[in-house]
């Protein structure tokens, strides 16, 4: 499902307009990624969390050369899903 599919199938389920669910798609992209990008971490009930974890500076290898390079550190997002989601996915 791309974003346009997302936005129709949320807008027919709510009964809002397209262009209020594509506001409100793009409202919380903008509030996760602040706030991860501060540090902090999003739970959404029978949704998940978010959170961003930090990754050491570390050698790593190019798998086609074989080269040994140095990967900086950085900040990775990382998503754990709801119990309740698992049970839904998997039923």
């Amino acid at each position: 499902m791309n974003k346009n599919e997302f936005i129709s199938a949320v807008a027919e389920s709510s009964e809002l307009t397209k262009k209020d669910v594509d506001k409100v798609l793009k409202a919380m992209t903008a509030v996760i990624t602040k706030e991860l990008a501060e540090g902090g971490r999003i739970q959404l009930p029978d949704f998940g969390s978010f959170k961003c974890n930090e990754r050491a500076e570390r050698v790593v290898r190019n798998p086609r050369t074989g080269e040994q390079m140095t990967s900086p550190a950085c900040k990775a997002v990382k998503f754990t899903p709801a119990k309740s989601l698992k049970e839904s996915v998997n039923k």
